[in-house]
C-alpha cells in the first residue's frame, strides 16, 4: 500500500529523531545504518529512499540535535541555560543532551556537509543567548558575540572532560561545578548584561 506525502514525511522525521539520539549515544562510527532504521522501526532497504548517503542523514541528525539544545536557550537568560547545561542530569543524558559536546570531536572528521551543519546549528545558537536584537554599535555587537561565544565554547568544553571521566568520580561533578561557577560569574560581571537576553514570560 503506498503511503501519503505527509506519512513519508513523518517517517522520514522518525528516522533523523532516531538518528540524532543514537548518533549522540554512540557516535557516528558506532551505529550502522541498518541499526538506526530497525530502531525507527523500518527496514534498512527504505533508507536510500529517504536519504542519498549515511553523510546525508548525520548532516540532518547533527542540525537535529543542535536545534533541540537551541530550544532550551530560546527566550531564556543565559545563566538559566547554563544552570542546566553544566548540570549532572544533562552530563548523564548524553543520548539526549547536547549534540555539540557528544559529537563534536566526530564532525571535524567527516564530510563538509556535516561539518556546515554543525556550524550553522552553532550559529543559530549563538543568536538564541544573545540578546534580543543586534546592538547598534558594530564593535558592541562583536563585543557581545564574543561573551557568548565564550561562554559555549567554556560550557561545550566543561561538559566534554566531565563526561570523559568516570560516572562516579568526584573530578567529573567537579569539573562542572567549576566551570559553572566560573560562567554565571561572568555573566554577572558588569557589561555582561549587554549580551543576555530577556526572561522568558510566565505563562
Amino acid at each position: 500500500m503506498k503511503i501519503t506525502k505527509a506519512q513519508a514525511q513523518a517517517n522520514r522525521a522518525l528516522v533523523v529523531e532516531t538518528a540524532s539520539r543514537l548518533f549522540r549515544e554512540r557516535g557516528f562510527d558506532g551505529v550502522g545504518v541498518a541499526d538506526l532504521m530497525a530502531a525507527a522501526g523500518f527496514t534498512h532497504g527504505g533508507f536510500y529512499k529517504q536519504f542519498g548517503s549515511k553523510a546525508d542523514l548525520m548532516a540532518e541528525a547533527t542540525a537535529c540535535g543542535i536545534a533541540k539544545t537551541g530550544a532550551l536557550a530560546e527566550g531564556v537568560d543565559p545563566s538559566v541555560f547554563i544552570g542546566h547545561y553544566l548540570s549532572r542530569e544533562h552530563r548523564d543524558s548524553r543520548a539526549t543532551g547536547c549534540t555539540m559536546a557528544a559529537l563534536g570531536a566526530d564532525v571535524a572528521r567527516q564530510p563538509d556537509s556535516v561539518r556546515v551543519a554543525f556550524e550553522g546549528g552553532v550559529e543559530s545558537l549563538l543568536a538564541m543567548l544573545s540578546q534580543e536584537g543586534p546592538p547598534s554599535d558594530p564593535a558592541e555587537a562583536a563585543q557581545a558575540r564574543a561573551r557568548i561565544l565564550d561562554l559555549l565554547s567554556h560550557a561545550v568544553g566543561a561538559l566534554v572532560m566531565s563526561r570523559a571521566c568516570p560516572d562516579d568520580s568526584p573530578l567529573a561533578d567537579e569539573i562542572l561545578a567549576v566551570c559553572r561557577d566560573a560562567i554565571l560569574s561572568s555573566l554577572s560581571a558588569p557589561g555582561a548584561g549587554k549580551a543576555k537576553t530577556r526572561q522568558r514570560k510566565a505563562g
